[in-house]
């Protein structure tokens, strides 16, 4: 797991939704930006990785964004924020292993069509015969 935190920039703004007395003057929300063109820890590849699969993330600068405002105070959410994000860039960084094809074996063959054969005599035995 990379630790790419120190190319990490910081906004805050207040935080939504209700509040009490402190609600209207207390900024605790955080927004981290990280640009992913600029980034020393990645090499090219990767950056065209994560720039594929977090394009949904990354504006048109180039600005991976992420905001936290779960918490109460701003160094807590500083700290979610910073873990979410190296968690979504790592995330995005695993290539998933390429399935290869595999055939039934004989046995697994055989008992396919020994099922098949008993219900076709089970069937057959429930007809009505003179």
């Amino acid at each position: 797991m990379k630790d790419f935190s120190k190319e990490l920039s910081f906004k805050t703004s207040r935080s939504s939704g209700a509040g009490g007395q402190k609600v209207n003057k207390v900024e605790t929300a955080v927004t981290v930006l990280w640009k992913v063109d600029a980034s020393e820890f990645f090499n090219e590849d990767e950056k065209v990785l994560i720039q594929l699969k977090l394009k949904n993330r990354i504006n048109a600068d180039g600005f991976l964004f992420l905001s936290v405002s779960e918490s109460r105070t701003q160094l807590m959410n500083k700290n979610k924020a910073i873990e979410k994000i190296l968690e979504i860039v790592n995330k995005a960084l695993i290539v998933p292993k390429k399935r290869t094809a595999t055939k039934p074996s004989k046995g697994q063959k055989q008992k396919r069509l020994d099922n098949k054969k008993k219900l076709s005599d089970k069937k057959e035995n429930r007809r009505f015969r003179f």
